[in-house]
C-alpha cells in the first residue's frame, strides 16, 4: 500500500533543503511573490500542500499539525533530504514546531512567517465566532484578512485573497484544521529546543504581533531571533516579499559557529 505523499514542487538545486509550508487560509500558491527572487543557488525549496488544500483539497485526514509534520517527514525520505529547514506561515509556523517534537535531529533551521505559537491561540466569544464562520462564509475570510494585516490593503487584493482561499481549500478540512492550530498545546514539548529558530513578524498584524512572539518564541527556544518587519502585517508574502526573502535566507545561511545562544533576538527591516 502506497502512503500519501504531499503534492509538491522544487525550486533550485541548492545543498541546503528547505520546506515552505503554507497557512490556513491558502494552499501553497501563498509562496508565488517570493519565487522569482529565492536564492536557488544556495537552496533548493520544496512548496506543498498540506491535506485540504490545492492539490490535496480532496485528501481525507486528522488535518492536525501532528500529522502534517508526519507527512513532511515523509516527503523528505522521499525526496532524499536527511537533513532540511522549514518556513512556515501562520499554521504552518505550528507545523514547522511540532517537527522540533517529531525530528529535531533532522531540522537544521527553522523559520516562522507571522507563526502560530506551540501553545495554540485559543479563541472565544466573538472572536471564536469570526473564525468558525470562516469556513462557509467568505465576508468572516475577508474580515480576518482586513483586521490581520492593519486594515488599509486594497480592496481589490483583499477579495482576490479571499477568492484564492476559497478556490485552494475545503471547507471542511479548513474547519478541522482550526481545531488543531488553535486548540493544541503542544510547548511543553518543543520549549527548550537548541534548533536555530526565526519568528518573523509583521509590525501591522495585531493578532501575531512581535510582543506575542517575544512571550513565546523567544522564550521557548533558547537559539531564536525575531525580525520585524516595519511595513508587514500577516501576509508578508504578499505585503513585503523582498524584506522576507532577505531576512529568511539570511538566518537560513547564518554560519551556526559564529553565533551566541541567545544574542542578537531583535532584528528590524
Amino acid at each position: 500500500m502506497t502512503s500519501f505523499v504531499l503534492p509538491h514542487e522544487v525550486h533550485g538545486d541548492g545543498a541546503h533543503k528547505v520546506f515552505a509550508v503554507h497557512g490556513w487560509f491558502a494552499d501553497r500558491s501563498a509562496y508565488t511573490p517570493v519565487l522569482p527572487d529565492l536564492d536557488r543557488t544556495s537552496f533548493s525549496y520544496a512548496l506543498v500542500d498540506l491535506r485540504g488544500y490545492g492539490e490535496a483539497r480532496d485528501v481525507t485526514g486528522a488535518y492536525t499539525t501532528a500529522e502534517a509534520a508526519g507527512d513532511l517527514v515523509e516527503l523528505a525520505d522521499r525526496l532524499g533530504w536527511r537533513r532540511f529547514s522549514v518556513i512556515g506561515h501562520s499554521m504552518g509556523g505550528a507545523v514547522a514546531q511540532r517537527l522540533l517534537a517529531v525530528a529535531p535531529d533532522r531540522l537544521r533551521r527553522i523559520v516562522g512567517v507571522s507563526p502560530v505559537p506551540a501553545s495554540g491561540l485559543p479563541l472565544a466569544g466573538e472572536q471564536a465566532a469570526l473564525f468558525t464562520g470562516a469556513a462557509h462564509r467568505a465576508e468572516n475570510r475577508r474580515a480576518i484578512i482586513d483586521f490581520t494585516t492593519g486594515g488599509d490593503r486594497p480592496a481589490a487584493w483583499l477579495d482576490r485573497m479571499v477568492a484564492r482561499s476559497l478556490e485552494r481549500s475545503d471547507a471542511k478540512a479548513f474547519r478541522a484544521w482550526l481545531d488543531s492550530w488553535s486548540g493544541d498545546d503542544f510547548s511543553a514539548e518543543v520549549a527548550g529546543s537548541e534548533v536555530p529558530a526565526l519568528a518573523v513578524a509583521g509590525a501591522l498584524d495585531p493578532a501575531l504581533s512581535p510582543e506575542v512572539m517575544r512571550r513565546t518564541w523567544l522564550s521557548w527556544y533558547p537559539r531564536a531571533r525575531l525580525a520585524v518587519l516595519a511595513r508587514a502585517g500577516h501576509c508578508a508574502m504578499d505585503e513585503t516579499p523582498l524584506e522576507l526573502v532577505r531576512v529568511a535566507e539570511d538566518f537560513l545561511r547564518a554560519d551556526e559557529a559564529g553565533e551566541t545562544a541567545g544574542a542578537d533576538r531583535v532584528g528590524r527591516t
